[in-house]
């Protein structure tokens, strides 16, 4: 049996101390969610989108909880860049975990004055580039549904900045592998996905939509089929990028079906609002199968699945 085996993970420049992030959205800025675990046990945490100005967000309802997940219509309200800077990232910095700020914007000008804002600031490790969001009328999925947008705002952003960047794919696509492509030759050093699906509610009392923005993001334990076929998908292509799987993430088992997949490492999201300790359990259970499986560094198991031909595929 293997004693000491390596979860660390290197996404390009970013070296986690295991692979498991905290995904943005689900942990705010960290201060509320460290009331409930240690954050220096996580590998990262991608704090909530960060725009250049603040947000009020979108109006009530906001959250509605469907058959294996939630829908979530919260429209990236956010304390704005430079609040983030003065207000927030201090309290971050006490923790030994990698920060990595969640950005948008509703223009390639205004993703790219976050990014400059954001570079060279201690304590931030990393940007994730937020062109996927499915909840907001402006900006967001906008960017991540087109191959053209998508390599015109990652470029801009890539000229802006020294951090490692992550761009988080929308799996409202047709081809999820077409927009990835554009996002590395833009200039991704990192790839995340899948964010929310998008999806509705109706409340059948007042015959109208229940959230307030009519349409919000599915996440959950639902979407995690569609998010391991795009992950695996997106890894097939060899687009010489790590990827960061997620979706539906809620036990170890989960986590690993990831990594075989091709992700190097994972982000849990609405698992966390269930039991806050879900990203520490899966940590440890990486730990755990790697040392009962004699797996020297959990980078051994990443893609394996890929060893099936192509045209093994099945609809």
């Amino acid at each position: 049996m293997n004693d000491a085996p390596d979860i660390s993970v290197r996404l390009g420049k970013l070296r986690l101390k295991n692979p498991v992030m905290l995904a943005s959205g689900t942990s705010g800025y960290g201060e509320e969610y460290a009331r409930f675990i240690d954050l220096s046990q996580v590998g990262g945490i991608v704090v909530k989108g960060t725009s250049l100005e603040p947000r009020l967000g979108n109006p009530p309802a906001r959250i509605y909880e469907t058959a294996g997940g939630m829908l979530s219509s919260v429209g990236l309200q956010n304390v704005g860049v430079e609040r983030f800077i003065r207000e927030k990232l201090p309290f971050l910095r006490g923790f030994d975990t990698r920060v990595i700020v969640n950005i948008f914007g509703n223009s390639v000008e205004e993703y790219v004055e976050v990014a400059r804002r954001l570079d060279g600031v201690e304590g931030v490790s990393a940007l994730e580039m937020n062109i996927s969001c499915p909840n907001v009328k402006e900006g967001g999925m906008l960017f991540g549904v087109d191959a053209g947008q998508t390599y015109q705002v990652v470029k801009s952003v890539r000229g802006a900045t020294t951090l490692p960047l992550m761009v988080k794919l929308s799996p409202n696509v047709t081809d999820v592998t077409s927009i990835a492509r554009a996002a590395v030759e833009g200039g991704a050093e990192i790839l995340s996905l899948i964010n929310c699906l998008s999806g509705m509610a109706v409340d059948i009392k007042s015959r109208r939509p229940f959230l307030g923005n009519v349409v919000g993001g599915l996440s959950g334990p639902a979407i995690k089929p569609v998010a391991l076929r795009m992950v695996w998908e997106v890894y097939h292509a060899r687009l010489g990028v790590p990827i960061v799987g997620i979706g539906g993430i809620t036990t170890v088992v989960d986590a690993i079906e990831f990594i075989l997949c091709g992700a190097s490492a994972v982000q849990i999201g609405t698992a966390n609002l269930i039991d806050p300790l879900t990203s520490i359990k899966v940590a440890g259970g990486l730990r755990r199968y790697c040392q009962e499986n004699v797996i020297n560094h959990i980078s051994e198991l990443v893609g394996i699945l890929n060893d099936i031909h192509e045209d093994r595929m099945v609809c």
